[in-house]
Parts: structure tokens; C-alpha cells; sequence
């Protein structure tokens, strides 16, 4: 189902630019592809992503990668402890089929504790302004005002939840999603949740040196056909560049 074949495509790259020390920060491959190749050969053979547990789990098997929800990112990190012992992190990108987390896998930034606590309140001010909104007619000036009431509420929200993503750095730093992300614009929806801010993120809460660092897509092709099944890719510019030149600071390249 996959070529285990380096060359057959593009080195993986990790970077992104450090307003706090002008630098462009990059992170190479190292050892992470071949690790990748061996997560690969796991998921082809286990079909779930849960398979360091006995019991297994139906929502994540990997049916749910191949059917209408499509694929998405995988990734690996080979890091080192202070005594040179190799560490392997792995991530998969945003939630899988609506879990947060899995055993095994690094965590998000996300406080989700905190976020399902605040979603319930949030959600139903917005769909209560939803329904005031239906009930008047289209060129009613109330109509307009309550559109305007529920776009400033959602905006709102969003900021909360950029405030609830912890994002660490290897200088012993941390912002919010908020803080630290510096492209043009309002911050996408999905930033923060994809495999290179993940391993990064928990690689240093632990004090791990980062060595290299490889993601690839697994299941069904995109909508738009730009991602291919076990085909390696570099991070995305839009969401994780942005943030990533601070995170990685702090990592020292020998």
C-alpha cells in the first residue's frame, strides 16, 4: 500500500520564522522517515492507531481514514534525552473521528478540559441568537443587528479557544495560540492541531532535543487530490509556519 523507498519523494521540511530573534528556524528529516516507514507498516497491519492497547477500540480504526471523512496527516519526531537515550513522539493531525486523544499518540495544545466546559454556554448563545435571527424578516433592522450580535460572538469564542492552546518552545517559553502566531490575518481554523506542533509542543514540555521530524498522509485522498495516500509532506504554510519558527526556537542543530 505504500513505497518504503526515500527517494521517491520530496525531503519532509519543518520551519518558520522567530519574530522574537529574527531568525528563520529549520528542522531536517534525521532519522524520522525510516520511523515513519515502520508507523506505516503498523497501521497496515493493526488497521486502528490504538495498538499499543489489548482491547481494541472501533473509533479508531483506520476504516474511519479511508472512508467519507478521507485521510489525514501522520507524523514522527525522533528526539534525545539529556543522556543521548532516542525518543520516537508520534502525532496524527486535529482530532480522529472526534477524539482529541489516543493512547500513545502526543497530545494537543488544546485545553479540551476547558474547552468542554466553555462550548456548552457558548454554542447555545449562538444558536439562541440563530433563532432570533430566523424569526424576523430579511430587511428588518433588528434582523441585521442580531447577524452582527452572533458574528462578534463567534469571533469571541474563537479567541477563547486560541487563548486555550498552550504552545511551548525549546527556550523554556510559552503563549497562547494567539500570542504566538504571527501570519497575516486572522489565525485559521485547525492551527495548532496539526502533527508538527503537536510533537514539538509536548518534545519540549518533556526537555527532549529535537533530531528530526517527518509527516505523511494516510487514507483516502483530499477532496481537492493535493494530499496522497503514504506520501510524505512538508509543513503546511497557511497554519503551521506561523508558529513554528517559535516553537522551534531554542533547538540547537549540531
Amino acid at each position: 500500500m505504500y513505497s518504503s523507498a526515500p527517494e521517491t519523494t520530496k525531503p519532509c521540511s519543518t520551519y518558520g520564522y522567530c519574530a522574537s530573534c529574527d531568525t528563520t528556524h529549520i528542522l531536517g528529516e534525521g532519522n524520522a522517515r525510516s520511523h515513519c516507514y515502520d508507523l506505516m507498516k503498523i497501521l497496515d497491519t493493526e488497521k486502528r492507531i490504538d495498538f499499543v492497547n489489548t482491547i481494541k477500540d472501533p473509533k479508531f480504526s483506520t476504516d474511519y481514514l479511508f472512508g467519507p471523512a478521507r485521510g489525514q496527516m501522520f507524523g514522527i519526531l525522533e528526539c534525545s534525552k539529556s543522556n543521548g537515550d532516542i525518543v520516537i513522539l508520534k502525532a496524527f493531525s486535529c482530532q480522529y473521528d472526534g477524539e482529541w486523544e489516543c493512547e500513545g499518540w502526543c497530545p494537543p495544545l488544546l485545553d479540551t478540559d476547558q474547552f468542554y466546559t466553555v462550548l456548552p454556554t457558548r454554542d447555545a448563545e449562538i444558536k439562541a441568537t440563530g433563532a432570533q435571527i430566523n424569526q424576523l424578516e430579511k430587511h428588518d433592522p433588528a434582523r441585521r443587528e442580531l447577524v452582527q450580535a452572533r458574528k462578534l460572538l463567534s469571533q469571541q469564542f474563537m479567541r477563547d479557544i486560541h487563548n486555550m492552546y498552550t504552545v511551548h518552545n525549546f527556550e523554556g517559553h510559552v503563549k497562547s495560540l494567539h500570542e504566538s502566531y504571527i501570519g497575516t490575518g486572522g489565525i485559521p481554523t485547525g492551527c495548532g492541531d496539526c502533527c508538527a506542533p503537536k510533537l514539538l509542543n509536548h518534545a519540549a514540555q518533556l526537555r527532549l532535543k529535537p533530531l528530526g521530524l517527518a509527516e505523511f498522509y494516510w487514507g483516502k485522498e483530499n477532496q481537492s487530490g493535493s494530499k496522497q495516500h503514504a506520501v510524505f509532506y512538508s509543513c503546511c504554510e497557511e497554519k503551521c509556519q506561523p508558529i513554528l519558527g517559535y516553537m522551534l526556537c531554542g533547538v540547537k542543530n549540531d
